[in-house]
């Protein structure tokens, strides 16, 4: 769905982009992690056509992106970090407006009931707040059920129950086949719905591969336990997962009986993102 060979990007003198590399398949959720500034974003808009002065090859559903004509928009669905919405329409004006743009197109009421927005379908978007904006904006991209979405911070300025509805909706759109690229700094998303991440700072690619085998490459399968010596007094131990055997003393307390409590540690994505770039991000 997307094949990208040695892009590169600046938007002064100075590399921004340089020779990143990177492909998409059909089918999967790929998320784009990194901070603010990345170049999460710029991706996105070259990818998108937004962006079409860049130098290598980024083709998207088989044609270079900065190639495509306008019918190329009704196979994409674009949901950005900040709305695109006419204040003073409602939320169904809006909606209703943005499908007349498509050949193709659903009905809106169902995807507003989907993120709890029906009730305030007919009031003003001018009124909503941010995270309202947030959901309108989301489905916007869904209506004219495109086969590509690029999702820029879906769950941003979210509580986590609305959060959950619309990372509900994306994993809905992935069971119907759709290709879903996915940007954002939150890595319990990333997680939980990427198939594939990239780790993305300063507009180079430090790492990609699946959020589990990041996680299990840097040494995941560890264990803690905490048990009572001869005196009955607690102590803690820890021990790798694939070596317990070779552990003597933790061996010789589950044969006596002496443990306290036992539990699996690993690193999260954001642990390993840190480790790899140098980054924190929450």
């Amino acid at each position: 769905m997307i094949k990208v060979e040695h892009l590169s990007f600046s938007y002064t003198k100075h590399p921004f982009i340089e020779n990143m590399n990177f492909s998409v398949r059909e089918g999967e959720i790929f998320g784009f992690l990194g901070p603010s500034g990345a170049g999460k974003s710029t991706v996105q808009k070259i990818l998108t056509a937004l962006i079409p002065a860049y130098q290598g090859s980024v083709q998207v559903l088989g044609v270079e992106a900065a190639q495509h004509k306008k019918s190329f928009y009704e196979q994409i669905g674009v949901d950005f970090e900040f709305p695109s919405l006419y204040e003073k329409l409602t939320a169904r004006e809006n909606l209703h407006f943005f499908a007349s743009l498509y050949q193709h197109s659903l009905p809106p009421e169902p995807l507003l009931e989907r993120v709890g927005l029906l009730l305030e379908a007919d009031k003003q978007v001018s009124a909503y707040s941010k995270g309202m904006k947030s959901r309108l904006n989301f489905i916007k991209a869904l209506m004219h059920e495109p086969r590509l979405l690029f999702l820029d911070e879906p769950t941003s300025g979210l509580d986590p129950s609305n959060a959950r509805l619309v990372k509900d909706l994306i994993l809905e759109q992935k069971a119907q086949g759709r290709t879903i690229l996915l940007t954002t700094h939150n890595m319990h998303d990333a997680t939980e719905l990427c198939d594939r991440v990239a780790f993305i700072v300063d507009g180079e690619i430090r790492a990609l591969d699946t959020p589990h085998h990041l996680i299990m490459s840097r040494g995941a399968s560890r264990i803690s336990y905490t048990y009572l010596d001869e005196k009955g007094e607690e102590k803690q131990g820890t021990s790798q997962l694939q070596k317990t055997g070779e552990d003597a003393n933790l061996v010789r307390i589950i044969a006596e009986n002496r443990i306290v409590s036992i539990h699996s540690s690993e690193p999260t994505l954001n642990d390993i993102f840190s480790e790899v770039t140098g980054r924190r991000l929450q």
